[in-house]
């Protein structure tokens, strides 16, 4: 056996139907297309959602709620990440570099602390919110909270 003559498995192939070849072929006339219409022309294209003349679904249903162009998304950190960074990295201050640094967020979101886990480092937190729980969390631990 060489590479000159390997050849796939039997049944593991087919060959390509040619389609549009004439009359002996089987295949040819329509082409397969069927008779007439749109669908047999070429260069047809349905468009996206059409269902052949009926109401489509997307004019069906009710359109509903809507978008607050102000609404503002932060990523949400936890007291016990703030509690992981003060013990591993020996921080004092916890801000946007040192959780950037951390690969906790980009630099460029904007982040919200809230009070799940618990805190029982001293550590001074700059964020851009926090919940009042967290706050108070902070505070009793014996650190500072400054908002962005």
């Amino acid at each position: 056996m060489n590479l000159s003559n390997l050849k796939p498995a039997a049944g593991a192939t087919k060959t390509r139907k040619r389609i549009g070849r004439g009359p002996g072929s089987g295949l040819g006339g329509t082409s397969t297309r069927g008779h007439k219409g749109a669908k047999s022309r070429s260069g047809y294209k349905q468009k996206v959602g059409f269902e052949g003349g009926q109401m489509p679904l997307q004019r069906r249903l009710p359109k509903f709620g809507f978008k607050n162009i102000n609404r503002v998304e932060y990523k949400a950190i936890n007291l016990s990440t703030l509690q992981i960074l003060a013990v591993e990295k020996n921080l004092a201050t916890i801000g946007v570099d040192e959780l950037a640094n951390a690969g906790i967020i980009s630099s460029k979101k904007q982040y919200k602390i809230l009070a799940k886990g618990e805190l029982t480092s001293k550590i001074n937190v700059e964020a851009h919110a926090f919940s009042k729980t967290a706050e108070m969390a902070i505070t009793a631990a014996g650190g500072t909270v400054k908002k962005l």
